[in-house]
């Protein structure tokens, strides 16, 4: 994941310093200049030059974007809920960025995308030339918003993360515990990567482009095993105590039931620190215990 030697220090703008974000920001500082963007720049990881804009208002990114950027990574997520906060997070902020970009050249531009881009739900695997149709305004606006990368002008690649879970992202494992969680079987397939991991193949792949290693437009990063969701529930119960399912417990998950295949993401050398779910969750219980 360490950035290699380099002709001059890279400079690196991270565009959305939250969870995500930050942590990539956080990573890729211990060994290059770092920039991170957000409205609110207090809460910008230390050790990254907090820049304080709104992507909405071009005039604000113009007047604070750095020069000499080698590496942008746009990472927002919507600040509602709805299509116009998807579109305002994935198309718009994105569209302004690149405008304020204007002539100067990017190494790479790195969208931060979904796996909700896929509307399979026949159990099939799904990989980077699978056909992406969603059915949901969310994912419309987030393959609009690869799309808008991949036409910005300079190469870019989308990186389509499944669901993220970690020591900052316990709601479905508090869920399982709390009795909120109780699927039907068999569930449909679910897809997950460890926070650690989601940020590891960012600075992975941007490690590639600083060396001049050629990358692919898009990357599927989720763990080596798809499982179904009460396969994931049976196993968290074996665990650790739970409380018995609540009545109105949730009874599956929202996006369709589709295997999520990593063999691109593995064949760029990228190896998971968490590469199934019982890796993650082991972790994550044995802090709560």
């Amino acid at each position: 994941m360490a950035i290699t030697e380099h002709k001059q220090t890279p400079r690196i703008l991270v565009a959305g310093c939250g969870k995500l974000g930050g942590a990539i920001a956080e990573t890729l500082s211990r060994q290059a200049e770092v920039f991170g963007l957000r409205r609110n720049p207090a809460r910008i990881p230390q050790g990254v030059h907090a820049l304080g804009a709104d992507l909405l208002e071009r005039e604000q990114v113009e007047a604070i974007l750095p020069d000499g950027l080698d590496i942008v990574i746009y990472c927002l997520t919507p600040s509602s809920y709805d299509e116009e906060g998807y579109r305002n997070a994935y198309v718009r902020g994105l569209e302004n960025l690149v405008a304020a970009l204007g002539s100067r050249r990017l190494t790479r531009l790195f969208f931060v995308s979904s796996s909700s881009v896929y509307s399979q739900n026949d159990d099939s695997w799904v990989d980077e030339n699978s056909p992406t149709d969603p059915a949901r305004f969310s994912g419309q606006m987030v393959l609009a918003g690869e799309q808008t990368a991949l036409n910005s002008g300079n190469p870019a690649t989308a990186v389509r993360f499944s669901g993220i879970y970690g020591p900052t992202r316990q709601q479905f494992l508090e869920a399982v515990m709390n009795g909120r969680m109780d699927p039907v079987s068999p569930a449909p397939f679910s897809n997950r990567i460890h926070e650690a991991d989601a940020v590891a193949a960012v600075c992975h792949l941007v490690n590639r482009a600083l060396e001049g290693e050629p990358l692919d437009p898009c990357y599927l990063a989720s763990d080596c095993e798809p499982v179904r969701l009460d396969e994931v529930v049976a196993w968290v119960r074996e665990q650790v105590p739970c409380a018995a399912p609540e009545p109105d417990a949730r009874k599956g998950g929202r996006a369709g039931s589709k295997r999520c295949s990593n063999k691109r993401l593995l064949e760029s050398g990228f190896r998971f620190r968490y590469p199934d779910f019982r890796a993650g969750y082991r972790e994550m219980i044995a802090r709560q215990k």
